[in-house]
């Protein structure tokens, strides 16, 4: 296929370690546009209607020059105000608002040097609204996405979809977080406008002249993912939150990240107190020592500020853990300071004003009706997918993209419930023996084991929301199982899964509504962008 022109931008970073993300992008997206939604549908009434453009953009994140980034920009056709809260000035946006039932149409423009398609994360849409990277469409053209909202209350978002191209276009900026609402949620009086905040987490880099970094030494590079040296809050690089104190807050967090994921946890040990994660309220609260937070996985925390007085500061911090892989200072991104594993901060809180709000959290949230195992047709026969790498190259089940390409064991029935089986099963780095023999090569649990090389990967399914039915970790490294055990939650509806190295999940879902070809894909978005990505359909 024909690659679009590409133009040479390549300037390299003081540190040695990465390479300036030049205007436009390297590398254009390969593949061609396919049939495209460029007319609204006319029996189609929306409840909501936006237009939702993709363009180039310059903001002021530090002093001195302005950061050349790539930004969503929103307007609402039809609809209420406040369906979209724009984030002005920053890196990142916007936040939309929706309602369970509403129907939503959503006109995506492209005006990037580039060909994109939006992917709608965790949400329950037909094929041609799924963003699927068979449909990339090209500068100067439009997407119309129309579809009415399916799914329960959660905490959702929205990125690019594109083959080979996701990872710099969500990193350039790409990004924003969709929050549904439903009738189920509204009865358990949960905190609600300022005080139910949406707080995205990304890391990022910097030249000096305050331009964004990314990777540096090609395949090595995309092959441990990026790694970032400063943490950023909702676009912003101060880390800072000014609450209120006496109220009560519903923290929305959402791993907005490449391929960095965090151990989130307040700094003075105070136990984190979970309502929400991915696509559902949980049953009821859960408190956990520390939350393990994947790469595109959301968490929803309950913030209680009622006893504390105003200019108390409080600290969230991403607590040392062992990865299963060797230090990230040793390959790829070379010279960061946030090391993946590391201990740093994510997010400063300080209580500037007072104001009681008088919510309480409840001891019972909802009903989730998760599936029966015995619903499967396949219970005593689940389907595997095995995550690896060989050859040099990152693998499912040894097979790697295809835009339309489906195997027999990735095709599935509608209006069935199935049970699949992930399994972070390492793979040779260098042919099938692997390149490095022995014990491993070194750091936190071993990258290379027994000539296997071993990362965790965060494993995401589109169009559906599952439940976690088993966590064998008897293949995991000790050390690694135990720095981060206590910080997985297996209940609730989920559509990602952070599969540590050595681990297995038994996931349950059903394919129902909806014909057609989707995707499962690691969402270490360099991963996904090498080839761990694979079609399944629904037939």
């Amino acid at each position: 296929m024909k690659a679009l022109d590409r133009r040479k931008f390549i300037k390299l970073g003081s540190t040695g370690s990465a390479v300036l993300l030049s205007w436009p992008f390297l590398n254009a997206c390969e593949g061609l546009s396919s049939k495209k939604n460029e007319s609204a549908d006319p029996d189609f009434e929306p409840d909501l209607d936006i237009d939702l453009t993709a363009k180039e953009s310059q903001i002021p994140l530090f002093q001195g020059s302005s950061t050349k980034v790539w930004m969503f920009e929103t307007k609402i056709n039809t609809g209420a105000d406040d369906a979209i809260q724009q984030l002005n000035d920053i890196y990142l946006g916007p936040i939309l608002r929706v309602r369970k039932g509403q129907k939503v149409r959503i006109r995506f423009k492209n005006k990037l040097p580039e060909k994109s398609i939006v992917h709608w994360h965790g949400m329950h849409v037909p094929e041609k609204y799924d963003g699927h990277p068979k449909d990339v469409i090209e500068n100067g053209e439009t997407y119309i996405y129309e579809f009415e909202i399916m799914n329960r209350a959660g905490t959702y978002w929205f990125h690019p979809h594109p083959h080979g191209r996701t990872g710099p276009q969500v990193y350039n900026g790409l990004a924003g977080m969709l929050i549904v609402s439903d009738d189920e949620e509204e009865k358990l009086n949960l905190p609600k406008g300022e005080f139910d905040m949406p707080i995205v987490i990304q890391d990022r880099a910097f030249d000096q002249e305050n331009q964004l970094l990314y990777l540096n030494r090609g395949r090595m590079d995309k092959m441990m993912g990026f790694m970032g040296n400063r943490i950023f809050i909702n676009g912003k690089p101060d880390k800072n939150l000014n609450l209120k104190a006496g109220a009560t807050y519903r923290l929305r967090f959402l791993n907005a990240s490449n391929s960095r994921f965090y151990k989130l946890g307040w700094s003075d040990g105070t136990p984190l107190t979970v309502i929400g994660i991915d696509g559902s309220l949980l049953e009821k609260p859960r408190s956990l020592p520390y939350m393990m937070l994947g790469v595109a996985e959301r968490v929803d925390i309950w913030l209680d500020l009622k006893d504390m007085p105003k200019e108390t500061e409080l600290t969230m911090k991403s607590l040392p853990f062992s990865t299963g892989m060797m230090n990230m200072g040793m390959m790829g991104n070379m010279g960061t300071t946030l090391p993946l594993g590391s201990e740093y901060d994510v997010l400063k809180i300080t209580l500037d004003t007072l104001e009681n709000n008088n919510i309480e959290l409840p001891e019972k949230l909802l009903t989730l009706n998760k599936i029966d195992p015995s619903e499967a047709i396949n219970e005593d026969n689940p389907r595997i997918f095995k995550f690896f790498m060989r050859r040099m190259q990152w693998m499912i089940n040894g097979r790697t993209w295809e835009e339309t390409g489906v195997a027999d064991e990735e095709t599935v029935k509608l209006n069935t419930t199935e049970i699949w089986q992930l399994l972070n099963s390492g793979g040779g780095m260098m042919g099938d023996g692997g390149m490095m023999g022995g014990k491993g090569m070194m750091g936190n649990g071993g990258m290379m084991k027994g000539g296997m090389m071993q990362m965790p990967h965060p494993i995401h399914i589109h169009q559906v929301q599952f439940n976690i039915l088993e966590r064998d970790v008897s293949d995991m490294d000790p050390d690694v199982w135990n720095s981060v055990k206590e910080g997985f939650i297996d209940d609730g509806w989920q559509d990602t899964v952070l599969l540590m190295p050595g681990m297995k999940i038994k996931i349950i879902m059903r394919f129902e509504d909806f014909k057609g070809l989707f995707l499962y894909h690691c969402h270490n978005l360099e991963h996904e962008d090498m080839g761990m990505m694979r079609n399944y359909k629904i037939e």
